[in-house]
């Protein structure tokens, strides 16, 4: 099987952090990963295609995306019929702030940021638009000290933003949840344990000692989602890992993670990737190259 490309850093141990700007005709680097965090903006890019972790979407004219360290990603051509694409990437190390320093209470947004980060983290137009100037204009600053303050600044302003959305699924990351909400947090660590199996919105709803009329308003106010789409949602990300991470067959990963039916697997997956099992795979599969 081929393996995603481990990225060999351009990033010093005596630096702050890597940056490159530059135009470019089209999109060339395969799928790969880093243990850096990095911030990619990236304009006239129309239709062009963004995979991180097992999130794919198509592009308008801008995109800004951060993501974590050690998470696959890449952006490829797709249908992007532009000739000028202008790419800002920069990478960071995680520790760039310090471990107790970014403790601190004035940079709980920014904890908070770089938690998601590792789902992920994909900004709105509006968001792109307000910090576009920043953005362009951090190459032109003056090297050294007053850029990293630069970053820092931009970096500051996008952990205020409330305009984005995480990218890669919990369960295709790994990444624990930890919701503020006793109720929420024990039925999400059964539905973690169980996905496997058949899952009863009587038995969530009293884990959470409540109805099961009031538990689903309940979970849907706290989590955005019905029970059914977080439940799926789950299964769907252990299946997408399955699929680029083992040579299973759709059927067997289909009922590995709970899906009791292989058509209806392929009717939820191919809804919410836009794609099917088997596409998803062989497109994951032909963005990467032997290491």
């Amino acid at each position: 099987m081929k393996k995603i490309v481990k990225e060999v850093s351009l990033l010093s141990e005596k630096d702050c952090f890597y940056m490159s700007d530059e135009d470019r005709t089209s999109f060339t680097y395969p799928l790969h990963k880093h243990d850096e965090m990095e911030l990619n903006f990236v304009e006239n890019c129309n239709g062009a295609r963004r995979i991180v972790g097992d999130s794919i979407e198509v592009l308008g004219q801008y995109d800004l995306v951060l993501v974590g360290s050690g998470l696959e990603h890449m952006w490829d051509q797709y249908d992007c019929q532009s000739h000028s694409i202008h790419e800002i990437t920069i990478q960071f190390p995680t520790d760039m702030l310090g471990e107790q320093f970014l403790k601190k209470n004035q940079l709980s947004s920014l904890r908070t940021m770089f938690e998601n980060a590792k789902r992920g983290i994909a900004y709105d137009l509006s968001t792109i638009m307000g910090l576009y100037s920043k953005i362009t204009h951090i190459t032109q600053a003056q090297p050294g000290f007053y850029r990293i303050l630069s970053l820092l600044e931009i970096l500051y302003e996008l952990s205020l933003q409330k305009n984005y959305h995480l990218l890669a699924s919990r369960s295709f990351t790994n990444v624990k949840n930890t919701p503020e909400s006793r109720r929420v947090r024990a039925v999400e660590e059964y539905i973690d344990k169980n996905y496997k199996d058949e899952i009863r919105l009587n038995t969530l709803a009293k884990i959470a000692e409540m109805t099961p009329a009031a538990f689903s308003r309940f979970f849907r106010v706290r989590t955005g989602k019905t029970v059914s789409d977080y439940v799926i949602d789950i299964r769907l990300g252990h299946a997408a890992r399955l699929l680029v991470g083992s040579s299973s067959s759709v059927a067997d990963i289909c009922y590995q993670c709970g899906f009791n039916n292989i058509s209806n697997f392929n009717r939820i997956f191919k809804k919410k990737k836009g794609c099917s099992p088997s596409g998803f795979r062989e497109n994951y599969h032909k963005s990467k190259i032997v290491i």
